[in-house]
């Protein structure tokens, strides 16, 4: 996808995986103690078993078997009472990591730019949120742990078999070519292949999520076919990025099957040739072939997690990219704070390009006057959204600036932003929680009074007290169902009770009845009296009351100036309203 959030690269997955290490040391330190210890009491008992081998080929009393075998019982038991707790600390160390992951993530996701979301679309998001974050639980939970009790043990278990023999050693060693050579093969093409799946998978998800979003505009202008195409190519996308880490393993798992047989049988065949030869005893070739055999199992298990670990390291890298993304409102060097000011917001011969060399807005000036309606009107797609959302701050200028007290807008941090000026889009969203949780989410320390007075100025106030538990209804998903309009509603008193010294209004009323909306707006604009309102809207009742009118036309303000002025002039204004109110 040309537009997907960016991926981390392998230095930086590494990095924030050494910060994670270092975050905590005693869990870690705990953790890999208890398996250590484990994994010595379970060497003890083939060393014990060969010694009780030697011992009976050489005629030792039943008393002493009795006793080698009671020990050798006995450090069965102390290994299971320790892998036990071994696991405990392996896995609360992994939920705290994992805790810590999906904090970190939902706090750089919702610190995107609202412009970033939007280009990249919903579905490489979802994708990242959902499967990406599940992948990488599974690593946490277990690939990471299991590593590393593998990786201890398998060097225990080779410290032991030199101490048994350094010669009976040696044939462990023929499987060391055999698995080096297939896991570089491996890890050379793996990353890609599983960053490629994953990407893949994203495109289906922002398909399918498009094609369901607009499934009525699909039906009314017959796409389906167009649509089944896009599905249809997106799953092919899929299949081949699948099958090919799927070709991968099919090829990687037969190696390791070879490679990690191989100590055991090699150890067992020169073993014996060994103890013919008189360099080793009975006792050491048995010993060395338990140990052989046990080294299979931390091989098998440090092989299997490899590929989890290749899912779950592309998962890291395209949640750790989401915070790689730059947020294009913020300069090189914030500008400084200056106290006071009169909240004055000021575009100065601004440009926007969504894509570089398209220019949607073409050096517009635009000065609301503190405390002023401005209206904001022209035909669709002629830059009116864009230059809200330029001056709301969410977009930065391609060229220009947009100031508030002489401040750009691009150099502020987000909170102090929207104390100044704050965007309500037609897009709306009733979040799960009481009503009274809605309204005062911008506010949390809001009392129950400003709450119902926010309500009462955008004229919700009636409705919401007639719902089954008045403003402590739940709402949202699975709660009580609010209308389009009752939503929106909801929005603006968000907005009230925010109380930032401008606002835009981007088409915020377009879903209620037009009635219902004029009356909205004049509640709207007697509660904000004395701070800026700039309404973006095509019904023209809303330039009819306001101070000012901006006809945008082509990404440029072509006439600026009262309605009864404007009329007057004879101009684009003056036919829309002729042709709306004739």
């Amino acid at each position: 996808m040309s537009n997907a959030l960016p991926v981390a690269d392998v230095a930086q997955v590494r990095r924030y995986v050494r910060e994670l290490i270092r975050r905590h040391p005693r869990g870690l330190a705990a953790a890999l103690g208890l398996h250590a210890l484990a994994a010595g009491a379970g060497l003890v008992a083939p060393r014990l078993l060969g010694d009780l081998v030697e011992g009976i080929s050489q005629g030792i009393a039943e008393t002493t078997v009795d006793r080698v075998v009671a020990a050798i019982a006995a450090f069965v038991v102390v290994q299971a009472v320790l892998v036990r707790f071994a696991h405990l600390a392996s896995a609360r160390l992994g939920e705290r990591v994992l805790a810590e992951l999906r904090e970190e993530f939902v706090d750089r996701v919702l610190a995107l730019p609202l412009a970033t979301v939007e280009r990249a679309g919903t579905g490489d998001l979802l994708t990242r949120t959902s499967r990406d974050v599940a992948a990488l639980s599974r690593t946490v939970r277990f690939a990471g742990p299991e590593t590393l009790i593998a990786a201890l043990t398998v060097l225990l278990i080779v410290g032991a078999l030199v101490l048994t023999g350094p010669l009976l050693a040696l044939p462990s060693l023929l499987a060391v070519p055999v698995l080096w050579a297939g896991t570089r093969w491996y890890l050379r093409r793996a990353p890609q292949g599983y960053l490629r799946e994953n990407a893949a998978y994203s495109d289906i998800t922002d398909g399918i999520s498009e094609t369901v979003d607009g499934a009525r505009t699909t039906e009314a202008l017959r796409q389906e076919a167009r649509r089944r195409a896009r599905g249809d190519a997106d799953i092919r996308r899929s299949y081949a990025a699948e099958r090919y880490t799927l070709h991968l393993r099919t090829v990687f798992w037969p190696v390791a099957e070879f490679g990690y047989l191989v100590p055991m049988v090699a150890t067992l065949l020169i073993g014996g040739w060994f103890h013919l030869k008189g360099w080793a005893s009975l006792g050491q070739v048995t010993a060395a072939t338990l140990y052989a055999q046990q080294l299979t199992d931390p091989i098998e298990r440090l092989l299997g997690w490899l590929d989890e670990f290749q899912v779950g390291g592309a998962s890291l890298a395209r949640l750790l990219g989401v915070a790689a993304e730059p947020d294009e409102r913020a300069p090189a060097s914030p500008a400084p704070a200056r106290p006071g000011g009169a909240g004055r917001l000021a575009a100065h011969d601004v440009r926007y390009a969504y894509r570089p060399g398209h220019d949607v807005l073409h050096g517009v000036t635009l000065e609301p006057r503190p405390g002023e309606r401005l209206a904001m009107v022209g035909p669709s797609g002629a830059g009116k959204s864009t230059l809200g959302r330029l001056l709301a701050g969410v977009h930065a200028p391609s060229a220009g600036e947009v100031t508030v007290d002489g401040r750009p807008l691009a150099g502020m941090p987000l909170a102090e932003l929207r104390t100044h000026v704050a965007l309500v889009s037609q897009e709306h969203h009733v979040f799960i929680g009481t009503l009274a949780d809605n309204v005062a989410m911008v506010r949390p320390d809001a009392d129950p009074a400003r709450v119902r007075a926010a309500l009462s100025a955008v004229d919700a106030l009636d409705w919401a007290l007639a719902l089954p538990d008045g403003l402590d209804t739940p709402v949202g998903a699975g709660g009580h169902p609010l209308t389009p309009a009752q939503a929106q509603q909801v929005a603006l008193a968000r907005l009230v009770l925010a109380d930032p010294h401008t606002l835009v209004l981007d088409e915020a009323t377009s879903l209620i009845d037009p009635r219902a909306a004029r009356a909205l707006e004049r509640s709207l604009a007697a509660v904000l009296h004395g701070r800026t309102v700039i309404a973006i809207a095509h019904r023209l009742f809303s330039a009819h009351d306001a101070d000012r009118v901006a006809v945008v036309d082509d990404g440029r303000i072509t006439e600026l100036g009262s309605h009864d002025e404007l009329v007057a002039a004879g101009g684009s204004y003056a036919a829309l309203w002729r042709s709306w109110h004739g």
